[in-house]
Parts: C-alpha cells; sequence; structure tokens
C-alpha cells in the first residue's frame, strides 16, 4: 500500500489516496479484505469530476486486470477483465470483423468504468448504451461475496451495477456482445446549420439513414444564443484503403494558464465553421471519428493547473426546444468560453441502469476552464433551467451537481441505494448519497 495523490480527468484538485493496486482477479477478495474501507475502483481516470476520487481513503486501481479471457469470432462475444480498455478490444476484436455496439468519445476508458458510467455513444437511437450489450459481469463485494450478474441472474445487481458509479462492488470482469462491421472505416457526411430548429430537422432526418449522428456547435463568446454549427453523420463501411498513421501528440505538462480563452475560443469557432460550412461526404477511418482527441495525450492540460469543468445534460423531448435554447442563450450571455461544445439526440430507449443518464430529447455537453465562482454561478443558472425542464446532469463528467437536482432528477436513486456496498464510497456518494 502506497500513498499517492491522485485527480480525476477534469484536473480540479488532486488530493492523496491509499493506492492499492489490483493485479489478479482470484485475488480480489483478498486484496479487499486487507483494505481499509470504504474503497472504491479507480480504473484510467478518464471521469472528469469526483465519481472516481475517495480523498483521504483507499482507491484499488483496476488496470492490473486486463486479461482477456475469451473471445468467440463466430458469435461476436468477448469477457475480459474489468481493466481492460476499450481500445484494447477493438484492436483484438476489429481485424475479425467486429466491434463494440457503443464507444465513448475516448477508447481510453475501462470496462468497469464504460459499465460503472452506462456510456452512451453517437448511436443512442440505433443501440442504446453500453449497459444494453452486457451479456454478464461477475461482481465481487466488499463483505467478500461474489455475485455473477446477467439477466438470468441476479438481474437487480445487474440493473444497479450499470450506471451505478462504481458504488456495487468490484467488477472483475464483464462477457459483452459485439456487433459485425465490413471494416475500419466510416462513410461520414457533414451538412452546417445555422439554428436549432435546423439541427433538431437534420437529426431526425439522419435517423434512417444514419447509425451515428452527432453535432458540433459554436458556443463560444459573442455568439447568439443560438445552436449554429456541423452535423455529422456516419455508418461503418467496407474501404480498401491503408489508414494514415496519426503521430500521437502530447502535451507535456501542466499549463500554468488556460489556452482556452475568449479570443482563442472565437478564433477556432470561425475557422471550424468555414472549414465545413455547407454539405460534405467522404470515408474516415474510425479512430478519428470516433476518438478525436485520443491522438493528443493529456489534451486536458490545456486548461491549466486549474483545471476544467464539463457541464453535460439532458433534456427531455417534450421540452428540448425551449430548453436547450434558455441553455445556449445563458452561457452566450456569460461570454463563456467552452472550446467544447456537442449537441446530439437521444432515443427512446429504455436504459439498462437504475441511475443511467439518457432519456429520450437532446443533450449538451460544454467544457469550461475552472474560474471558481464566476463558473459556480453560471452551473446554478443552467441546473435551473435543466430541473424546469425535467432533465439531468451526466454524472460521469459532473464534479459539483447539487444533491436535490440528483435526487429529483434521478427517480430510482431510493431504489439503487438497497444495491449498494457499504464498504465503499466516494468523494461523489458523499456528495450526493451523504455516504
Amino acid at each position: 500500500m502506497v500513498t499517492r495523490a491522485i485527480g480525476s480527468w477534469g484536473g480540479l484538485e488532486r488530493r492523496p489516496h491509499e493506492w492499492i493496486a489490483l493485479a489478479n482477479r482470484r485475488e480480489v477478495t483478498a486484496t479487499i479484505s486487507r483494505s481499509a474501507l470504504p474503497g472504491l475502483v479507480f480504473g484510467n481516470g478518464r471521469s472528469y469530476g469526483d465519481e472516481c476520487l475517495n480523498a483521504g481513503g483507499t482507491l484499488w486501481g483496476a488496470r492490473g486486470l486486463d486479461r482477456f479471457i475469451d473471445f468467440d469470432a463466430d458469435s461476436g462475444e468477448v469477457t475480459c477483465e474489468a481493466g481492460v480498455l476499450l481500445s484494447e478490444i477493438i484492436d483484438l476484436v476489429l481485424p475479425s470483423g467486429w466491434f463494440l455496439p457503443v464507444v465513448p468519445g475516448t477508447s481510453f476508458v475501462t470496462v468497469g468504468g464504460a459499465v460503472a458510467n452506462d456510456v452512451h455513444g453517437k448511436n443512442h437511437h440505433a443501440a442504446g448504451t453500453f449497459g444494453e450489450h452486457v451479456l454478464s459481469l461477475q461482481l465481487t463485494r466488499t463483505d467478500g461475496r461474489r455475485i455473477r450478474c446477467a439477466p438470468d441472474e441476479n438481474p437487480d445487481y445487474l440493473a444497479a451495477t450499470i450506471g451505478g458509479l462504481g458504488l456495487t462492488g468490484v467488477i472483475e470482469s464483464a462477457r459483452l456482445r459485439l456487433r459485425r462491421v465490413p471494416g475500419e472505416w466510416i462513410d461520414v457526411e457533414s451538412e452546417s446549420f445555422e439554428s436549432l430548429d435546423e439541427f433538431l430537422a437534420l437529426s431526425e432526418k439522419a435517423k434512417d439513414a444514419w447509425e451515428y449522428s452527432v453535432a458540433w456547435i459554436d458556443c463560444g463568446p459573442g455568439g447568439r444564443g443560438e445552436a449554429r454549427g456541423v452535423l455529422f453523420c456516419g455508418n461503418h463501411a467496407a474501404a480498401d484503403q491503408r489508414a494514415a498513421k496519426r503521430p500521437d501528440r502530447r502535451v507535456p505538462f501542466d499549463l500554468p494558464f488556460s489556452l482556452v480563452s475568449e479570443p482563442s475560443v472565437r478564433a477556432f469557432n470561425a475557422l471550424y465553421r468555414r472549414l465545413h460550412r455547407g454539405r460534405k461526404a467522404g470515408s474516415q477511418h474510425h479512430r478519428p471519428f470516433f476518438f478525436p482527441l485520443d491522438s493528443v495525450q493529456d489534451w486536458n492540460r490545456i486548461y491549466g493547473r486549474g483545471g476544467f469543468y464539463q457541464y453535460q445534460c439532458v433534456v427531455p423531448e417534450e421540452a428540448q426546444q425551449a430548453a436547450t435554447r434558455a441553455l445556449l442563450k445563458t452561457v452566450s450571455a456569460q461570454g463563456s468560453a467552452s472550446f467544447l461544445a456537442v449537441l446530439k439526440t437521444f432515443g427512446p430507449r429504455r436504459s439498462a441502469g437504475l441511475l443511467s443518464f439518457p432519456m429520450a430529447g437532446t443533450t449538451l455537453a460544454l467544457d469550461f476552464p475552472n474560474r471558481r465562482a464566476d463558473t459556480l454561478r453560471l452551473f446554478q443558472e443552467l441546473d435551473a433551467i435543466v430541473s424546469s425542464a425535467g432533465g439531468r446532469l451526466y454524472p460521469a463528467k459532473d464534479a459539483r451537481m447539487p444533491e436535490s437536482l440528483f435526487k429529483s432528477s434521478y427517480p430510482r436513486w431510493q431504489e439503487f441505494v438497497a444495491y449498494r456496498d457499504p464498504g465503499m464510497s466516494s468523494q461523489m456518494s458523499r456528495r450526493l448519497f451523504g455516504s
């Protein structure tokens, strides 16, 4: 056991934790029994806020649980330990014509983290969330019990663990259903739009022709508070071409100040809109299409030593136009600089987890440099709009959601509490549940 200063991807703080590496799934129970409780599993640290932190307590590092247990290239099922990265699964299965049915915006997420956050991708209307494709889980509780979770065995624990914020036990391994693909490439079409109504119309039309869709929007300072941007759509395609090797770039250290400012965001947005004006079509390798920032290691450092927040919300379909427009106008009026601004729609599919984030409607994700009180005041205004619309915030991206907003927007939280492992806790759980 060693003491380490650990932070999350948002870089808002680094605080001491007792660090214990998990290296063998057969020894998880023994390792936990020697640990000071409460503890928490830490995967690859890609949660933005305090969900993966347990300051002053124990963190069990799961990246050592990185073994593949089985891959059936005929049925398209893969079983692996919870510390395996999604990128490692893709590298294994894609040469055999398989792909993960749902991927988030980075491939550097562990399987355990993808389950605990029930991550979504650009194809929610077609494939739902990651949890829908989990065939079974092996869960270890801090009291030593080992529970197999599957639709036909302990389905209640499966539903609690999918999207369960890492609080139901240590996920040792998972069996996942894959999907067939013709190759490594994506047919892509982009189309610019000048309003939220135009975006919603394009998104609705895209559902029938395209599996994947996501929009970049200009949400920088000086904007009109309107959703002008570019909708990107894609389908898996068979393409006989080689992917150009992209050199990995790296932000080598935490900058003393943020590179994300009003002038830089305004200039970037103007250039990006100019490059993607109109309608364009072509093909793209899957890596830049799904994971555009994965080639820039430690890109979170561009926000400086103060770190950054991501604010991701979803508002229901019946309120999406008024609420999304109000959110954008509020951000614009504040003059805040959001380098990353993503807009997409969710379909009506029912999520597998008790605390899963998606609902039918529109989701907006915005990154903001940490400007302390000013940023938090902006979030209070945005919270009020989301709450009034009947929406919710995404815990995987959150670092400050009020307990009242969480409990009002996740109505199954009381049902979830019965499945919490009493030997596990996080900074987020203490903020949202009180323990």
